[in-house]
């Protein structure tokens, strides 16, 4: 393993790629949302959300590398939701998992740099240990913001193509100007993150991951795996919106082992008690379709 750099923490990408290693490259959503807890007999309040998180944190627990919370399901409960949340993030970092706080943020300056502090300070409310963020400000608004995760040994997912329909138009319109003249905006954003992660090349995985949605052909957002280099990928889309997993190579080719394969709601339809078996399947099934089952 990469030590930590000279006087600080272990980066995120080092940390990460030693949990895909110890465990698997799955990634546990956390979405309470109200029609689930309802199914769940659980109440849109801290008790019954802190009840939810806990069911899928001990689930996720030796199987799974990464529990992604949706700050949104918690954050409509207000501040009784937000206990909750930190409480379901305490419980997964005791549980050895790493934690990703789906918040999609991005601002500029201070206020960005702030927005990372308050999720990725290791001694600040929440402690996650990578967030979402979103780069439609401009790639660069997102300097400051990937300063402050590495100096906590933290990592940011960037948004790059997403699942949304909404954002096709965007995403696959190209360039006319700037160093990614030509290129779409989803790719001007896989090339800048790639960029970003040249300062840690010498991590399996780099601390600034790429959101690209399971259900895409990114050929058609002028996306190459190549272009991917050392960042992890945040695949959301795996099970109730239809992406395979036995699907990855295919998907992702050269670069099917830095997928983190995000799933949610496919996890939930058995109850409670289901989950932990739902991990364990999904967590097989990424092993037999890398090659890596035992």
């Amino acid at each position: 393993m990469t030590p930590a750099r000279p006087g600080g923490p272990t980066p995120f990408g080092v940390r990460l790629a030693a949990a895909i290693g110890s465990r698997s490259a799955l990634c546990v959503g956390i979405d309470p949302h109200a029609a689930t807890l309802a199914a769940w007999g659980l109440g849109r309040d801290e008790a019954g959300l802190t009840a939810f998180g806990a069911a899928l944190v001990d689930a996720a627990a030796g199987r799974a590398a990464v529990v992604k919370p949706q700050i949104a399901f918690f954050e409509a409960a207000g501040v009784p939701g937000y206990r909750a949340l930190g409480a379901t993030i305490r419980r997964a970092r005791h549980a050895g998992l790493l934690v990703v706080a789906d918040v999609k943020r991005g601002d500029i300056g201070s206020t960005g740099d702030d927005y990372a502090l308050a999720w990725l300070d290791r001694d600040g409310p929440f402690a996650a240990d990578a967030m979402t963020v979103s780069p439609y400000l401009g790639y660069g608004s997102l300097a400051g913001t990937i300063t402050v995760a590495r100096e906590h040994g933290a990592g940011v997912f960037v948004l790059a193509a997403t699942s949304n329909p909404e954002a096709r138009v965007l995403q696959t319109a190209v360039l006319a100007e700037g160093p990614r003249a030509g290129r779409t905006v989803a790719a001007g954003i896989v090339v800048d993150v790639a960029d970003d992660n040249r300062t840690t090349a010498d991590q399996a995985l780099g601390d600034v991951g790429l959101v690209l949605g399971a259900t895409l052909d990114l050929d058609d957002f002028g996306i190459t795996a190549d272009e991917i280099g050392t960042a992890p990928v945040l695949a959301p889309g795996f099970g109730a919106q239809g992406a395979r997993i036995e699907d990855l190579r295919a998907l992702y080719g050269t670069r099917a082992e830095q997928v983190l394969v995000n799933e949610s709601r496919g996890l939930l339809v058995d109850g409670p008690d289901g989950v932990a078996a739902l991990v364990t399947d999904r967590a097989d099934r990424i092993a037999a379709a890398l090659g890596t089952a035992a």
